[in-house]
């Protein structure tokens, strides 16, 4: 077939014949795909004028809501996604990193942009800035939409999840996204990229889809625009130094070749779980995606003692490790992705060898249930390196396959100082029982790497693994890593969103934020707020409460119900010692429980419930004979979507008789969108 682009909110074919894209084990051509011949200003034009503003007038959590939709709706499809994956010479398992995994990012975020995001188009990045003595002038960081397209150019080894890990924070940052994956297996990307269109879940121009060469994409790009990249080095170089992307200052994050390490802890020895989870690993790494994954373990630490042991271990596991067609139910390990993936893996192979010896492996495969000349078949190679600290290659080739070399180390600094060499990489991982161990090994590899992983027998049974990059954390890595960042929770929204900084009145970044500010004007709603539904209240409306006096009585109350007989409360004599104090004062969480019947209205009522507290602070201690009183703002709202009530943030101060704020912090509650008749 000839693969399709999708762009201007149309399919469309390239000109001319197009690449041939081959079937990773039988070598039968598949598909064909060309993008020549489109217009690449058009492609960006239509993000930036269709689906940015599409974009840009839903909230935050409306921008979920589509990820979560769209995250089932491909859930449903999964099938026929998997059956197509196998030409990538992915097993089912592995397919499932790639397929499941890609749509359990979606559904991450969805989550993520709900509960960590507010139900706004303005993210507030931080606490307000005093500016001025008497606050009438303030600063505060915003983060809005950036009004350009999110390019996102892939590689071959993941052709779902690259796309989808990339396109669920642009998304919920309210960019549309230009994919352009890799050509070899677009095949794939385009499968699943057709039922994100027939899904109609997302708005016209959200995403468009380049099948091919992005031609002269780069030329048209603006600082408004953003660039996310995975490949090898020497491409993301090259589109780093385009003019077009100097000349803008084009945001450009990368995630290139890595040459990952797992160390093995000194306490690790043969019989320990640890030893068996280093070993257990290691294979799984070299094997899965037939190695072909940006993460994989390329080198593997172990102490010098222990090399034999390990060696033989990792021969052990690799020889019973069935490699053949990935349809099969008893096959391991698939091919590498194409011939030309095969010939570069044994390229870098030959420049390893030089400086290694071979333990396993490097001689032609006997693949289970296929054809070793037509399909791209490359034998788990296992390879040791004698003296690591004088070899080159070991720590400058990546063969993108399945191979690793196992390096001696003499101690813990050793194993720093070798890890480094790698140049800086995606991921590393510690297996130790050892704890202080541990600790000195990430603390000396952490600056050289995006991601720590210290698996022991206490956590092993829930842990990702080394390789697995998740939604939750930061993907991406220094130097040769491509010194970018992907994912990360809502850090990697915040690659889409412009932090500007807003200076004025209170009122003025009220009405900015959509929060309300301290010094802005207070409403009056009329009734107490506690009585008007979530629609009806206003950002600002306030209740100010009555005085209550604080007595001795109070304190020894509080005492006696709560079990708090700390001295500061209870004795005269050695508070006055205290020089915060002088004197008793009154619980701090007493002034809360205070403050709450001084500002809670009881009857039945649109509140449903207080669901905690956020910021606390105890600012002025109250003695006893003090007045208390208490001003409630509405500071913040945030519609749960079909939950038939929102979340509203409350701005609280306690002040004291002469108007000292004692305690502050916004309360939490969860009010209905309806109003509720009097009984």
């Amino acid at each position: 077939m000839q693969l399709q682009s999708y762009i201007a909110g149309g399919w469309r074919s390239g000109s001319g014949e197009g690449v041939a894209l081959r079937d990773a084990t039988t070598g039968q051509v598949i598909a064909r795909a060309s993008a020549d011949g489109f217009d690449a200003a058009g492609i960006l034009g239509h993000a930036r004028n269709v689906g940015g503003p599409a974009l840009r007038a839903l909230t935050f959590h409306e921008r979920a809501g589509l990820l979560k939709a769209l995250a089932k709706y491909l859930s449903e499809r999964k099938p026929s996604f998997y059956e197509l994956s196998y030409a990538t010479g992915a097993t089912k398992g592995d397919s499932w990193i790639d397929i499941d995994g890609g749509i359990s990012t979606l559904f991450v975020y969805a989550g993520k942009g709900t509960r960590e995001l507010p139900n706004s188009r303005v993210y507030v990045d931080g606490a307000v800035e005093p500016l001025s003595r008497n606050g009438t002038f303030l600063g505060v960081h915003i983060g809005v939409p950036l009004e350009g397209a999110a390019v996102h150019i892939n590689a071959f080894n993941f052709p779902v999840w690259g796309m989808l890990e990339k396109l669920a924070p642009a998304l919920l940052a309210g960019v549309p996204a230009v994919v352009k994956p890799a050509t070899q297996t677009a095949y794939l990307t385009e499968c699943v990229f057709r039922a994100i269109i027939e899904s109609g879940i997302l708005p016209p121009g959200a995403v468009q889809l380049i099948c091919g060469g992005v031609g002269d994409l780069f030329d048209h790009l603006s600082c408004q625009d953003v660039v996310s990249f995975t490949g090898s080095a020497a491409t993301a170089l090259k589109l780093r130094q385009h003019p077009q992307v100097l000349a803008q200052s084009v945001r450009f994050t990368a995630e290139t070749d890595s040459l990952n390490s797992s160390i093995l802890g000194p306490d690790a020895v043969p019989g320990t779980p640890e030893f068996d989870l280093f070993v257990r690993e290691v294979v799984r790494e070299m094997t899965a995606k037939a190695g072909q994954k940006c993460t994989a373990i390329r080198r593997a630490l172990v102490p010098a003692q222990q090399a034999a042991h390990v060696n033989e271990a990792l021969k052990a596991a690799l020889d019973g490790i069935v490699v053949g067609d990935p349809r099969l139910e008893a096959v391991r390990m698939g091919p590498v992705a194409s011939l030309a993936q095969r010939r570069e893996v044994q390229d870098q192979l030959a420049r390893l060898r030089a400086e290694t010896r071979l333990i396993c492996g490097g001689e032609p495969v006997r693949p289970q249930g296929a054809d070793a000349e037509r399909g791209a078949f490359v034998a788990p190679t296992l390879l040791y390196c004698e003296a690591p600290e004088q070899a080159r290659a070991v720590h400058a080739v990546e063969a993108f396959g399945p191979v690793c070399t196992v390096i001696p180390y003499s101690g813990l600094d050793s194993a720093i100082a070798l890890a480094r060499r790698g140049g800086g990489s995606l991921a590393g991982s510690i297996f130790s029982a050892d704890d202080a161990a541990a600790s000195a090994l990430v603390l000396g590899l952490a600056p050289y790497h995006g991601r720590m992983v210290v698996v022991n027998h206490e956590c092993a049974a829930e842990s990702t693994g080394h390789g697995s990059p998740l939604p939750h954390l930061v993907h991406g890595g220094p130097g040769r890593a491509g010194g970018g960042e992907e994912m990360g929770g809502i850090r990697g929204v915040m690659h889409y969103l412009q932090r500007s900084a807003v200076q004025g009145s209170p009122q003025l970044l009220t009405q900015v934020t959509g929060r309300w500010v301290r010094g802005a004007r207070e409403l009056d709603p009329g009734v107490h707020p506690f009585r008007r539904n979530f629609n009806e209240l206003r950002i600002g409306d306030t209740f100010r409460s009555a005085a209550r006096t604080v007595t001795i009585a109070d304190i020894e109350a509080f005492a006696a119900l709560s079990g708090d007989r700390f001295y500061a409360h209870m004795d005269e004599a050695q508070a006055a010692r205290n020089p915060l104090f002088g004197g008793r004062v009154a619980h701090g969480y007493f002034l809360v429980s205070a403050a709450a019947g001084l500002f809670v209205d009881p009857p039945y009522g649109p509140v449903l419930a207080n669901y905690g507290l956020d910021a606390l602070r105890f600012t002025k201690p109250v003695k006893p004979g003090d007045r208390i009183s208490v001003r409630l703002t509405c500071k913040e709202k945030s519609l749960r979507a079909g939950a038939g009530y929102g979340e509203v943030r409350w701005d609280t101060l306690i002040t004291n008789q002469d108007g000292e704020p004692v305690a502050s912090y916004d309360v939490l509650t969860m009010v209905s969108e309806k109003t509720v008749p009097d009984a």
